[in-house]
Order: C-alpha cells, then structure tokens, then sequence
C-alpha cells in the first residue's frame, strides 16, 4: 500500500537525521541551553506582570492559565525548530541550485518530501521544556477535566496544521522570489506574541491576531479548552481553518510547481 511507501521512507530519513545528529552531540546541550533561554524569556514577562502587587489576571487569565499558552508556544516553537525550519528552509536553495528536480523525479509525493526530510532532532528541547511547562501549569491549575484535555489536544493538531501551512505558503513564494529568509522572520517575529494570552493585547491587535494571522489558535485557544472557557464558535473554527489553510497550501503548491522551471534549463 502506498501509505507503507511513505513510512519506510519516513524512516530512513529519522535513521539518517539521527545519524548526522549524533556526530555532533554536543551540540545538543547548546540547542538545550537555547531552548531554555527562549522558555526563560516567556517566562520572564509573565513574572515581572503578576510580580505587581495589583497584577490579579492578564486580560482574565490566572498565572497558572498563562503558563499554559507559554507552554503551548514552546511546543509549537519546537514543530517550528525540529521540522519546519530545517526542511522548508531549504526549498529556496534547491529551487536556487536545480536540485529540486530530483525531488519531483521522486516516486513520492514532492511536498511530502521536502516537509520531511531533514529533522533537527538537537532542538527536541523545545518540545521537552513546553511539556514541562505544561505539567507545572496544569498541576497548579487543577480540576482539569480529560474531556477538557481531549479537546485540547485536537485543537492542538489543529493548530499544528495550520502553523504548517502558513509556514509552507511563505516558503512557496520562493519559486518566484528565491530569498524567503526574510518572510519567514516575520512570520517568527509575529509569532512571538503566541507566548502571551490573546486576550492580553488591545482590540484591534486582538483582531488582527485571531482574524489576520490566527496566532490565537495556535496557543491561546487549546488554553482555553483546558480552563473551560473556550466558546463554541471558536472550537469549531479552529479544526476550519486548518483544513482550509492546509488546502490553500497545496492548491498553492501545485500552482507553483506547474509554473517552475528547472534551474539548469
């Protein structure tokens, strides 16, 4: 069957990206050291707003609630540094230098390549400090319902979903512009705000972070599922949006490959 192809495939890449990992282990502890600088940092601005004597909740939110979205934002920054980064960053570069015609040459499905290939296993810290953060939270917070988590969890892959299409969208340009470094720092740049709850910022930044670039899915709204305080409205636009940002990014994709032409033609 063909979903076995791919599995196999899947894991010669892993054996291959553990293997070129594990000539460098030090660098390992580096990744670490950096993962808990950005987990610090996060934490950092939630500890000097509730360290004020009249600091009761941000935009509603307990400490404990807070600590969630952060947790939620190290693990997505972990998606980000372990899979996105490493894979999509180097479609400008093999569109650049021709080698993405062996891609498509590949009995495989050529975006499912190229998002799977490479793995930056050194940054698996993100995901383990975002899990950490996430079990203190949901130890302080209490009465956490598994219904609550479940939903949690799915609105997660959702979110997952959806990071990864925008991700892929902005690396797609690259068959037009070559560079994308810079559309994907702002992407990263805006981003950052994921580590603080929604609610948190004014009405119109509020807006233009649900509506615009909805960041307030990927972090702030699996938050919500687990407090208890998610609406229905924004449980069902969630899964939405990501089947409908994922099918832009593949309807766009293929829009670009039917437009490239070879380097070395």
């Amino acid at each position: 069957m063909r979903w076995r192809r791919y599995w196999r495939v899947l894991k010669v890449f892993l054996a291959a990206t553990l293997s070129a990992g594990l000539e460098y282990r030090l660098n390992f502890v580096g990744a670490l050291l950096v993962s808990l600088a950005d987990a610090a940092v996060a934490l950092l601005g939630l500890a000097l707003f509730y360290s004020r004597p009249e600091a009761v909740s941000m935009g509603g939110w307990s400490y404990p609630q807070a600590l969630l979205v952060v947790g939620f934002f190290m693990l997505t920054q972990g998606f980000i540094s372990v899979v996105l980064q490493p894979n999509l960053n180097k479609v400008a570069e093999s569109i650049r230098t021709g080698t993405m015609d062996f891609t498509l040459l590949k009995p495989i499905d050529a975006q499912w390549s190229v998002s799977t290939r490479n793995l930056n296993l050194l940054r698996l810290g993100d995901v383990l400090v975002g899990v950490v953060i996430l079990v203190y939270a949901l130890v302080r917070l209490g009465g956490v319902t598994a219904a609550g988590l479940a939903l949690a969890a799915l609105l997660y892959v959702c979110a997952l979903i959806t990071v990864y299409s925008l991700w892929f969208m902005l690396t797609t340009t690259a068959f037009w512009f070559v560079k994308t470094d810079n559309v994907t720092e702002l992407f990263n740049g805006v981003f950052g705000a994921a580590r603080f709850p929604v609610s948190s910022f004014p009405a119109p930044v509020r807006i233009a972070l649900t509506f615009v670039l909805p960041v307030a899915f990927i972090t702030t709204v699996p938050a919500q599922a687990i407090t208890g305080t998610l609406g229905a409205g924004a449980a069902l636009l969630a899964p939405i949006i990501a089947a409908l940002s994922f099918a832009v990014s593949r309807v766009f994709w293929l829009y670009a490959l039917r437009n490239y032409t070879s380097a070395s033609s």
